[in-house]
C-alpha cells in the first residue's frame, strides 16, 4: 500500500474513539491493531466496558489519557463533540443490540462511523442507520473483514472485468467447529449477550458467521440476493441457539447459489470459502488460505493468483503492503477496511478526491440487506423451507 493519502489530506492521522472491545474481547483487539496499522489514526478516547472501573482502568492501558477514559459512552460522545482535539471517527465493538443507539448518536454528533457486524438486530434500527447517514453525510464502515484481503478483491475486480463472463453459480460456506462440543452445554445461568436473542439478535449462527458469508457471496459476484430457501436450526440435542444454516439462494441475474454456515463441525477452524462460476470460468478462495485464488478457465489450464503476483489487478495491489511471496492475514485485511475508510473520512473532511478504490469497504446498506438476509432465512425456515423474498429496495425505504 503506496503512501498516505488520508494523512497528506488532514496532515495528521485521524482521532478515533472506541466504544467496547475491552478486556477479553477477541475483536476489540482486531480493531485497534487494524486502526494502527498504517498510522492513519490515533486512539484519544475510550469506553471499553460496561463496568467503570474496569472501562477506566483497560482504556490507561490501551494508552488513553485518563481524563478521556470515559466511563460511559454518550457521555463520552458528548465531551469529545465540543472539544477543539475532540475524536472525530467513533469505532463500535459492542454487542449487537446496541449497535443502533451508539452509531446513531455519534452520527447525530457528528462523527464518521466504523462499527463491528451485524450492523444492528433488527431491520427497522437498520434502515434508521441508513437514513441517518444519508441525512447527515457521514461515513459509515461496517467490519466485513474478509473483504479487505488481496485477493478477495481480486475476484470482485475479476468478475468486475467480464473474465468470468456472466455469472450463473455461487457457492459459499462458513464452517466452524467452536461449539462442536455436545459435553460442553450451552450456559443457562449469566447467559452471554450472544445465547440472548434481545441482544445478540434472531439467529447466532447467522449473526456470528452468516452475516460474513452473504456480504462475501455479494462483495464478489457483484449480485443480490432475491430469495432464499432455508432451514435454520441447531444440530447439537437440547441446544437453544442456532448452531446451523442451509439455504439455497437465488440472484437477481437468475443465478442459483448455495449456502452453509455452521459452528458445529468438529476439528474445523475457520473455513470460509466461496466459488463462482459464469460462462467463461470459476473462482475459488479459501480463507485459510488466503495467498491463493484460483481461476479455472473454461478453455485452457487453471492459474492462480497471488498476492502482487503476476496478474494482480489494482484494486487487489492497493490492499498488499509488501512484495509478493510475504504472505499477509487475518489483522492485514481487518487493517484494510480501517485504511480506506480513513481515506474517505479524510476526504469528506477536507474536501478531497479519495481513490475510488477506497470506497469499497462495506457500509450501511450492505448492513442493512444483511439484516434483510437473515430476517429472510430465519422466516423460511419457520414456514419449512419456503422461499421468501430477500430483496431490499433503498428507494422504497429511505
Amino acid at each position: 500500500m503506496d503512501g498516505d493519502p488520508a494523512i497528506e489530506m488532514l496532515g495528521r492521522p485521524l482521532r478515533l474513539a472506541v466504544i467496547g472491545g475491552g478486556p477479553g474481547s477477541f475483536i476489540g483487539a482486531m480493531h485497534r491493531t487494524a486502526a494502527r496499522i498504517d498510522g492513519r489514526y490515533q486512539l484519544v478516547a475510550g469506553v471499553v466496558s460496561t463496568d467503570p472501573q474496569r472501562s477506566q482502568a483497560a482504556a490507561i492501558a490501551m494508552g488513553i489519557d485518563p481524563s478521556r477514559a470515559y466511563t460511559d459512552a454518550i457521555a463520552m460522545l458528548d465531551a469529545e463533540s465540543r472539544r477543539d482535539d475532540g475524536a472525530e471517527v467513533v469505532a463500535i465493538m459492542t454487542p449487537n443490540d446496541s449497535h443502533h443507539r451508539y452509531a446513531i448518536s455519534a452520527l447525530d454528533r457528528g462523527f464518521d462511523v466504523i462499527c463491528d457486524k451485524p450492523m444492528t438486530n433488527t431491520l427497522d434500527e437498520a434502515l434508521a442507520i441508513v437514513r441517518k447517514v444519508a441525512a447527515t453525510g457521514l461515513v459509515f464502515c461496517l467490519t466485513h473483514n474478509y473483504t479487505g484481503y488481496p485477493l478477495v478483491r481480486q475476484a470482485r475486480a475479476m468478475v468486475e472485468e467480464g473474465e468470468l463472463g456472466s455469472i450463473r453459480l455461487v457457492q459459499v460456506e462458513y464452517v466452524q467447529g467452536g461449539k462442536a462440543n455436545e459435553t460442553d452445554p450451552d450456559p443457562v445461568q449469566d447467559l452471554p449477550w450472544r445465547y440472548d436473542p434481545v441482544r445478540g439478535g434472531p439467529s447466532l449462527v447467522m449473526g456470528d458467521i452468516g452475516t460474513h458469508a452473504h456480504n462475501l457471496v455479494r462483495f464478489v459476484a457483484g449480485l443480490e440476493v432475491s430469495e432464499v430457501a432455508a432451514e435454520i436450526g441447531h444440530v447439537v440435542p437440547r441446544r437453544l441457539v442456532d448452531d446451523y444454516g442451509a439455504a439455497m439462494l437465488r440472484f437477481d441475474n437468475g443465478a442459483r447459489g448455495t449456502f452453509w454456515v455452521t459452528q458445529t463441525a468438529a476439528g474445523i477452524e475457520n473455513g470460509l470459502r466461496i466459488r463462482v462460476s459464469g460462462t467463461k470460468g470459476s473462482l475459488e478462495w479459501d480463507q485459510e488460505r488466503p495467498t491463493r485464488l484460483r481461476f479455472s478457465p473454461l478453455d485452457g489450464p487453471a492459474r492462480v493468483y497471488t498476492p502482487n503476483g503476476p496478474g494482480t489487478l489494482p484494486a487487489s495491489a492497493r490492499a498488499c503492503r509488501i512484495v509478493a511471496g510475504h504472505p499477509e492475514g487475518f489483522h492485514e485485511a481487518f487493517a484494510n477496511l480501517y485504511s480506506d475508510a480513513a481515506e474517505a473520512i479524510a476526504a469528506r473532511r477536507s474536501g478531497g478526491t479519495p481513490d475510488p478504490l477506497a470506497l469499497q469497504f462495506p457500509n450501511e446498506r450492505d448492513g442493512a440487506i444483511g439484516v434483510k438476509f437473515v430476517e429472510a432465512t430465519v422466516a423460511s425456515s419457520r414456514a419449512g423451507g419456503a422461499w421468501v423474498d430477500a430483496s431490499l429496495s433503498f428507494e422504497e425505504t429511505t
